[in-house]
């Protein structure tokens, strides 16, 4: 029967799609905006490219971390959105203690708990009321987002109207000082700036019972009291005390002097350039207001972005919007209009109505420590205080509704397994026990009560979540993914690289070394994911980038093989499956993770015989074990399955078709047929050769681990012991190039190389050690090279005469007395260019091209019948007659003879070694000298551990060159 949905249903179902969580009927409905159409701007970067994204589909509760995580996987969306989590809940416990400082400073001084007469103590005292305070603070609005976002948006309300009323107020002050400006004194010495905290009249004298003394300013700028013989400050002596108005008002022209920047250094006296002074130093006196920071553009860039941060604040709370689809784009976007034109006009004011004077002084010194703002409002400073203290309130309620919610959507994807608790929520959909975790985090902030030093890190973490929402949407755009279709289409590409650079810029302008802190922070976060195995497919942007990057550059290597100082063993390796669809020789697979050692193309191929549709699970089933065993011996590849009526032909297709373009294998690895002599079935060791035969064929390089259940683990080290290479034939350099590529990886890396080649008798063995240890150090490759003597007729199956060029070969036979059988048998010659050893093999392809098989009855020639046939005496009739009656191929016979002296020698030499490196010679072109073949190899390596048969693919692999 069939299952699937109807179509009808199905349209139900998506129409009616929410993204709140199951329960969360008390939720209130976001109010409907009809959406108009906006032109395009070049300011709210940010906000339009988060627009573009939130309008790209559903999205759920997230926020900001949603759209990163699904335009950028879970490693950025994870590490950015914990960052921005952090922030949100830290600017928590800011906003918390902003709201007690404005309430024991300005509305309630009496309610201070800790107090002290010391000035010195008064600041820690301070903060600890502000501790004391802000605790119980973070308690209560904990308990309004607890109970439910209904309350939280009930009193957002009431927060909001106060808000509005205060900055309604500014507004009206400014109108009103045009013509009745507040009255608002500052002392000025010349044009210099005074505290008014420790001065009783902004005098140098004063009358008391119509007697002139002098003023408690006097007492500060002389060394009496009395006017005759005091010693005054020269600067306080040639110029006047004056009283100049702090606000002059809307029409005083003040704004021509505030118009320009005038940054100045920490410890600078503050003073107003226009008015009238005496050029006379003085001496600094502590009743001076000066500069307590020196300031900049950067500064001043630090201090006012706080302000902005609130555009994520929607976003964060999208799970509680009716349609986020609508809801963000148009909120965000009016949000940042409105404020900016608040920030922006306010600006305007004040420069337009205040002195610069008291622009500049932080502390309000020289008003007594009077709230500037709120003294330029109207109807009353009350209206500031109380707006100010509602607008805290209100963006730490919002922080504490929205960063639960980051936290939730984040444990929901299980990116961080540790996180994963708190994903839970309560019946009403409100995340718990990630509001306990916020809380907990917010208090930290509270008992710090100054983060003056945390502050830029928070800044940090914002700006970094709106550099990836910048680039999440820059990357889609480009990218052109079929996913992509924002409703929202005033957005390019350039506006959001704009402001991802803009946003990068200001983390570096702003303190480049919180920037750096930001993005260490976190890169841990994002390999804490990566290595967790975060294996989400959100279909990404970075996927979607992988591939375009992979496209591009198999595209480039399509347009040459590698250069030989490129060249690496790419490998396919062939593993074995048992009737349980198991992995037969793992130890194949460890032997290349050590080989490899993480670089380069791994294919791991196997083929299951039988038919592709019966048997689709099989493969699908082997396919996995494969690719656990390959996470478990940590190899960095692909796995190929091919389903195959002959096993033949399976490992034939994989050989032919793995890979992709210039991204193929050029080295074949597989395991030697073990026990094939006892084997009743001669298939096994056929396929071997057949294997060989198709790898030849594709000018592939071929590696066959002899014994490979004796090679070691990853977990063992080799303390000492030598890797041994049986240098006979040149094969490109893969017997030069294998061993110090193994010696990369720790199992190997303590062990030495030892290379061996064969000289016959009449050679200069000397001459040419050293012309093989010359090429070595030409090809920087450390070993010790010994050079092993033997006669002509041990190795006259292996090597013939001195390496010569390739047009001198032909002349050099013509001169030799050897049968055309024996010419065509013997093998190619090639010449390396640094010293002439003997290299040509036998059983390569050319060989035995031209011998009649046909001719001849082939018997399997083994080390036992060579034995017993050399003990025969040829001059006897009999024996001869017995012998020709037998028929073996002499050329069976001198393999054999040549196997055997070279595996006394070998295993004279290199019986104690960890790893054995031989040249593996061609199987014959004609198939029935196969089992002659396996003989020969069988016979070659015995009495070694762990030998690896090495047969090049035709090409150099190695050179001296840099």
């Amino acid at each position: 029967m069939d299952t699937r949905p109807k179509v009808s249903s199905l349209l139900n179902r998506m129409a009616n799609y929410t993204n709140l969580t199951q329960g969360a009927k008390e939720h209130e409905e976001a109010e409907n905006i009809t959406e108009g159409k906006k032109k395009p701007t070049k300011t709210m970067l940010t906000a339009i490219s988060m627009s573009a994204i939130a309008t790209n589909g559903v999205v759920p509760a997230g926020g900001s971390y949603f759209m990163i995580s699904r335009a950028l996987g879970p490693e950025f969306g994870g590490a950015v959105g914990l960052c921005f989590y952090l922030g949100t809940t830290f600017a928590a416990a800011m906003y918390i203690l902003g709201a007690i400082e404005i309430f024991l400073v300005y509305i309630f001084p009496r309610a201070a708990i800790f107090r002290s007469e010391d000035a010195l103590k008064e600041s820690a005292a301070m903060l600890n009321n502000m501790r004391v305070y802000g605790t119980a603070f973070l308690v209560l609005l904990v308990l309004v987002v607890f109970i439910g976002v209904r309350y939280v948006n009930k009193f957002a309300s009431l927060f909001l109207a106060c808000v509005i009323v205060s900055i309604l107020a500014i507004y009206a002050g400014a109108i009103k000082s045009s013509f009745a400006p507040p009255h608002f004194p500052v002392c000025m010495l010349g044009n210099r700036t005074l505290s008014s905290r420790h001065i009783d009249v902004c005098s140098k004298t004063k009358e008391v019972n119509n007697m002139t003394v002098p003023s408690k300013l006097w007492g500060f700028f002389c060394n009496s009291s009395q006017f005759f013989n005091a010693t005054c400050d020269e600067y306080f002596v040639h110029n006047n005390v004056t009283s100049i108005q702090g606000i002059p008002g809307l029409a005083s022209g003040i704004i021509t002097e505030n118009l320009w920047s005038n940054y100045l250094p920490k410890g600078e006296i503050i003073e107003k350039p226009s008015a009238k002074s005496s050029d006379v130093l003085g001496s600094l006196n502590h009743e001076y207001v000066l500069v307590d920071i020196t300031t900049s553009f950067t500064l001043l860039v630090g201090i006012f972005f706080p302000s902005v941060t609130g555009i994520m604040a929607g976003s964060n709370r999208s799970g509680d919007l009716k349609d986020a689809q609508k809801s963000i784009p148009i909120g965000t976007i009016l949000a940042i209009l409105t404020t900016s034109f608040v920030y922006l006009s306010n600006v305007v004011l004040f420069g337009a109505c205040i002195e610069g004077v008291v622009l500049r002084d932080k502390f309000g010194d020289a008003v007594k420590g009077n709230l500037v703002v709120g003294t330029l409002s109207w109807p009353s400073p009350w209206v500031i205080v109380i707006g100010s203290f509602f607008s805290t309130c209100g963006a730490g309620l919002q922080s504490l509704t929205g960063a639960p919610r980051l936290l939730q959507a984040i444990a929901k994807d299980n990116i961080i397994p540790f996180l994963r608790v708190f994903g839970h929520s309560k019946a009403n959909g409100e995340p718990t026990w990630a509001l306990l975790l916020t809380a907990a985090i917010a208090e930290l902030g509270i008992l710090i009560a100054s983060l003056d030093l945390v502050a830029p890190i928070l800044s940090m973490f914002f700006l970094m979540c709106y550099l990836f929402v910048n680039l999440a949407c820059a990357l889609q755009t480009l990218l052109r993914t079929p996913n992509w279709r924002p409703r929202f289409r005033y957005y390019h590409w350039a506006l959001s690289f704009m402001g991802m650079s803009i946003c990068l810029a200001l983390m570096f302008i702003s303190s480049w070394y919180y920037a750096i802190v930001a993005m260490v922070i976190a890169g841990m976060i994002y390999k804490y994911i990566e290595y967790q195995g975060a294996e989400k497919e959100w279909g990404d942007g970075i996927r979607g980038l992988s591939l375009s990057a992979a496209r591009f550059a198999l595209l480039r290597l399509e347009e040459g093989p590698p250069h030989t100082k490129n060249w690496r063993p790419q490998l396919l390796v062939l593993l074995k499956l048992d009737e349980d669809l198991h992995v037969k020789h793992p130890r194949l697979l460890t032997f290349a993770s050590q080989l490899k050692a993480g670089k380069g193309l791994t294919i791991v191929g196997s083929v299951i015989v039988g038919n592709f549709l019966e048997n689709y699970g099989e493969a699908l089933a082997a396919e996995q074990t494969i690719k656990h065993l390959m996470e478990a011996e940590r190899v960095k590849g692909f796995c190929q399955l091919v389903v195959a009526a002959k096993l033949r032909e399976g490992i034939s297709h994989l050989i032919q078709s793995c890979g992709l373009g210039g991204m193929k294998h050029n080295t074949v690895v597989m395991g030697w047929p073990n026990g094939w002599r006892q084997s009743e079935d001669a298939r096994a060791w056929k396929t071997f050769i057949g294997t060989v035969r198709v790898t030849t064929a594709a000018h592939l390089a071929l590696l066959v681990a002899k014994n490979v259940s004796f090679f070691p683990s990853n977990v063992e080290q080799f303390s000492e012991g030598n890797i041994d290479v049986w240098w006979i034939v040149h094969d490109g350099g893969m017997l030069m190039l294998l061993p110090f590529l193994l010696k990369q990886h720790k199992v190997w890396r303590k062990c030495s190389i030892r290379i061996f080649t064969v000289a016959q008798l009449e050679d200069n063995s000397i001459q040419m050690k050293k012309d093989l240890a010359t090429f070595l150090y030409h090809l920087r490759i450390e070993a010790e090279v010994e050079v092993v003597e033997m006669h002509d007729s041990d190795i006259s199956a292996y090597t013939y005469e001195r390496t010569l060029m390739m047009e001198q070969r032909s002349q050099m036979l013509r001169h030799m007395r050897l049968s055309k059988t024996e010419r065509d048998r013997e093998a190619q010659l090639v010449k390396d260019r640094n010293s002439m050893l003997r290299l040509t093999s036998i059983g390569s392809d050319e060989d035995e091209e031209t011998e009649t098989y046909q001719e001849k009855v082939h018997m399997t020639w083994t080390k036992d019948k060579y034995m017993a046939s050399r003990g025969q005496k040829a001059k006897s009739m009999e024996g001869f007659q017995d012998l020709l009656n037998m028929r073996p191929d002499q050329s069976n016979v001198r393999r054999m003879h040549t196997a055997v002296k070279l595996n006394e020698v070998i295993v004279n030499k290199s019986h104690e070694a960890k790893l054995v490196l031989l040249n593996m010679p061609g199987p014959p072109r004609n198939p029935e000298g196969d089992e002659n073949y396996m003989e020969f190899l069988e016979v070659l390596t015995e009495g070694l551990e762990r030998v690896l048969l090495v047969r090049g693919g035709g090409s150099e692999v190695i050179t001296i060159y840099s």
